[in-house]
């Protein structure tokens, strides 16, 4: 099996609203500002064929379904579809993904699941022989939105999804379409039924998979929100947040799953690592990977 990472159109966000309740002097370290306080964000996918026997694409990134105003006031750089483009420089197009997993469907993970945005036409799904795979109890919250996120959500999208036949909802550590070669983690800090996917490793230690690789979604968006106490202004309940995201990196520290991070512009692929005073941190970092083996 092979993994690369596949870039997605890019996004500027307010610096604030992306490290919530952290002072800009000490968020400054990690991220420079434009002239409106934003910072630049990737939209990151991860594909691996093949997994199980299958093509698979970890999200979709946010894509170019927004109409010309919007795409400005979300801050999305390119007006063309580039995971597209991504995907066809790394030897796939959309018509090769046998799997999509989502780990939520806000519009910057599963925008890229719709056809570019066009005058006068309705929002249509790409992906024509890709299986949908989403939390259960996050396609709950994506149906009936809280006021609290419901900007967040593409509204024509779920009944796409439903329409689709393709669809498969997870309630468990595991998929029918992807079987043991994928266990998926669940938060609810960020957006209820969050799914954090970990593609198993070579290894086996006590009978628990070791090594690998995780998608870390919007828990842990990028390198500065390894640390912590750091969250986002979007997350639903920040405290949760914060206890999920230390058992999670502590798990994966014990088992030596590496870090793969959606939002973060420099940075695709990590290992977790804590210094002695007990602060988690990254090493090995991978700004892209191109047909990498999972056991290097």
């Amino acid at each position: 099996m092979k993994l690369w990472s596949i870039l997605g159109n890019a996004q500027k966000l307010d610096g604030g609203a992306m490290f919530g309740n952290a002072p800009k002097a000490l968020w400054a370290r990690w991220a420079t500002v434009d002239d409106g306080n934003r910072i630049d964000l990737a939209c990151r996918a991860l594909l691996a064929s093949p997994l199980n026997g299958k093509t698979v694409l970890f999200e979709t990134g946010i894509g170019a379904f927004f109409a010309p105003g919007l795409r400005e006031r979300y801050g999305i750089v390119e007006d063309r579809h580039v995971l597209l483009d991504s995907l066809a420089a790394a030897g796939f197009s959309h018509e090769d993904i046998d799997v999509v997993v989502l780990s939520h469907l806000h519009f910057d993970h599963a925008g890229g699941l719709l056809a570019p945005w066009a005058e006068g036409r309705a929002p249509s799904l790409l992906f024509p022989n890709a299986t949908f795979v989403v939390g259960a109890a996050h396609w709950q919250r994506a149906r009936d939105p809280h006021p609290r996120d419901r900007a967040s959500f593409i509204p024509e999208l779920p009944g796409l999804l439903q329409a689709s036949g393709r669809l498969q909802l997870v309630e468990s550590d595991h998929c029918e379409a992807l079987g043991d070669a994928v266990r998926f983690h669940h938060s609810d800090g960020h957006t209820p039924g969050l799914l954090l996917a970990e593609i198993a490793g070579p290894e086996r230690v006590d009978g628990q998979p070791h090594g690998g690789v995780v998608f870390c979604a919007d828990l842990i968006p990028g390198r500065p929100w390894v640390h912590v106490p750091i969250t986002m202004g979007y997350d639903r309940n920040a405290e949760l947040l914060i206890d999920e995201k230390r058992a999670f990196l502590e798990d994966k520290l014990a088992r030596n799953v590496h870090l793969f991070f959606t939002h973060d512009p420099g940075c695709a692929l990590a290992q977790v690592v804590r210094d002695d005073k007990g602060k988690f941190g990254t090493a090995h970092e991978h700004p892209e990977l191109h047909a990498r083996a999972l056991a290097a």
